[in-house]
């Protein structure tokens, strides 16, 4: 899979892809990842990207041909047209659902956005979908965009070592996840359950099924009420 960013600060996004996990996979060629300033684009002397809104306002307007000249130089004439997000808080929340979804894609191609946002226009002509990670704002569309990507490279085949590294994880599957324990046993007073310490795997897996159930309906009834139980889960959620 190709990811590419456009923004206007591709060292930040360099900064954070090039470590840890995704840092690792695109070394070994798991994933691939290019980041790409806008300002390149921006065909005046000054690298001028952004202008004065029509009508009045505050703030600063990205201008629409920088990032439409950006988009059409990530692509040649014979190829597909990449699907183009944009990070914006008027998009759609982002889901897990949606991030395995984007995983299955060959390319993508994220739009960060900047100032006040782009010039709606170029939103019109070459944007496929908005994604917001919650409702709140922050300075630009980079650190959302590294959330997506991030969260996209860790669906694809060989970047996580096991496939249950994100099949319990929360979310992956409607529910939260367990809660998770390592040593020592005892710390500050505190036990872990013991059934995690008696080495019967079919009753570790009840306990952390319940425990998902248990977790998602107290902190996420919005997720639980979603959920199709079965009878074992009914039975677990009971206690039997």
């Amino acid at each position: 899979m190709r990811i590419d960013i456009m923004t206007l600060f591709p060292d930040m996004c360099e900064s954070v892809l090039g470590e840890s996990i995704i840092g690792r996979a695109r070394k070994s060629e798991k994933v691939e990842i290019h980041c790409t300033d806008i300002r390149d684009f921006a065909g005046n002397k000054h690298n001028k990207v952004d202008d004065a809104p029509f009508g009045g306002g505050m703030g600063m307007i990205m201008a629409a041909n920088p990032i439409y000249e950006c988009y059409k130089s990530l692509y040649g004439e014979n190829e597909p047209k990449p699907h183009l997000i944009y990070m914006s808080p008027k998009g759609k929340t982002l889901t897990q659902k949606k991030v395995v979804e984007l995983s299955k894609l060959n390319r993508v191609v994220i739009l960060c956005g900047h100032y006040e946002g782009v010039d709606e226009r170029v939103i019109e002509e070459i944007v496929d979908e908005e994604i917001s990670v919650g409702d709140y704002v922050v300075t630009g569309g980079e650190l959302p965009a590294l959330i997506l990507a991030d969260a996209v490279c860790r669906m694809l085949p060989g970047v996580l070592s096991d496939d249950l590294c994100f099949e319990e994880e929360s979310h992956f599957s409607g529910l939260l996840e367990y809660p998770q324990y390592t040593r020592p046993a005892v710390w500050k007073g505190r036990e872990v359950p013991p059934v995690l310490l008696s080495g019967n795997h079919a009753e570790i897996a009840k306990w952390r099924r319940k425990m998902q159930l248990t977790v998602t309906k107290e902190r996420r009834p919005e997720l639980f009420d979603e959920l199709q139980l079965t009878k074992a889960d009914e039975k677990v959620l009971n206690g039997k």
